[in-house]
């Protein structure tokens, strides 16, 4: 199975960002995506974001994440 997790765009130099993933920053190759700007929400699988996702969207996923992953009863 394959996690993507939405991570925040914070600069952008080329093809590679930074990102905020929940507080965590990291690099990121924006290769596979068009249209990215600092404070757009991405999808990023190994390092690479693989779509472009609206903020809403991305707290959608955090809470499902939290769900599965954060041990909270159903």
């Amino acid at each position: 199975m394959c996690l993507a997790i939405p991570a925040r765009v914070l600069e952008i130099d080329g093809d590679m960002a930074l990102v905020d993933l929940n507080g965590v920053r990291v690099r990121a190759n924006l290769a596979f995506v068009d249209g990215v700007k600092v404070g757009s929400w991405v999808l990023l699988h190994t390092g690479f974001a693989i779509s472009v996702l609206t903020e809403e969207e991305a707290m959608e996923t955090f809470d499902i994440l939290n769900q599965v992953f954060g041990g909270e009863e159903k």
